[in-house]
C-alpha cells in the first residue's frame, strides 16, 4: 500500500509541476515534463520551442524556478535542464493549443482534427487520437464529442506510459471546448508487440 501511495504522490507532484511551468514558460512553448527521481536529487528536464526564454539572461530565469518549484513542491535538490523541441507536431500539448486557435477562429471542427491527425502521421507517429468536446457548432448547437484516432493507441496497462498526451481548451464566442490529444512518438517500442508501418486513410490523406 505504501507503494501505491507513492506512486500516487509522485503522480501529483508530476501533474502539478507540469501545470505550474505549463503557465509560467507559455512564451517559451512549452510543450512538457519529465521527472527523475534519485537519492540525491530530482531531474527535471522540461521541453519547450524556445530554450532561451527559459534559461535568461545570466541563468536567472531557470534559477528562479528551480528555487520556486523547491519550495512550493517540496522538491529534494530539484535540478532543471532544459530541452528544445526537435518537432512540434509530435508534441501533443502544443499541437492541441494549435487546435484550440483554430477552433476559436471558427475553422469547423471536423476538418481541423482530421488535417491534424494526417500531419501527425506524416511526421512518423505510430499512432494518435484527438478527442474535441463541447460545444462544437454555433450558438444554440448541442454539446457533442468528436473522436477521431488512426494507428495504435493503447489504453490500458503499463505501456500507456509510452504515450504522450495532454489535454486544454478552446474558448470561441459559443462556448468552452475540451480538446485532449495523444500521440505514440515514432521509435516507441512495446513489449507485447511489433508495429508495422501504417497507410495513412484516404479520408485523412484527403483532408
Amino acid at each position: 500500500m505504501g507503494i501505491e501511495r507513492k506512486f500516487l504522490e509522485d503522480s501529483i507532484i508530476k501533474h502539478n509541476i507540469s501545470k505550474y511551468l505549463g503557465k509560467e514558460l507559455v512564451r517559451a512553448g512549452f510543450s512538457r515534463v519529465e521527472i527523475q527521481k534519485t537519492p540525491v536529487l530530482t531531474r527535471i528536464t522540461v521541453y519547450v520551442l524556445n530554450p532561451g526564454r527559459v534559461i535568461g539572461r545570466s541563468g536567472r530565469t531557470i534559477d528562479q524556478l528551480t528555487d520556486t518549484i523547491k519550495t512550493k513542491f517540496k522538491i529534494n535538490n530539484p535540478q532543471i535542464s532544459v530541452a528544445e523541441v526537435q518537432n512540434k507536431t509530435l508534441e501533443p500539448l502544443l499541437v492541441a493549443r494549435e487546435i484550440c486557435e483554430k477552433l476559436e477562429r471558427g475553422i469547423n471542427s471536423r476538418k481541423i482534427i482530421q488535417s491534424t491527425l494526417r500531419r501527425i502521421m506524416e511526421n512518423g507517429a505510430l499512432g494518435a487520437e484527438i478527442i474535441a468536446s463541447g460545444k462544437l457548432a454555433a450558438k444554440g448547437a448541442k454539446k457533442k464529442t468528436i473522436r477521431k484516432s488512426i494507428g495504435y493507441i493503447p489504453k490500458a496497462g503499463d505501456v500507456t506510459t509510452l504515450v504522450h498526451e495532454a489535454k486544454t481548451a478552446a474558448y470561441p464566442k459559443y462556448g468552452a471546448i475540451g480538446v485532449k490529444v495523444r500521440i505514440v512518438p515514432p521509435g516507441t517500442v512495446f513489449p507485447d508487440r511489433e508495429l508495422k508501418p501504417l497507410e495513412i486513410p484516404k479520408s485523412i490523406l484527403n483532408s
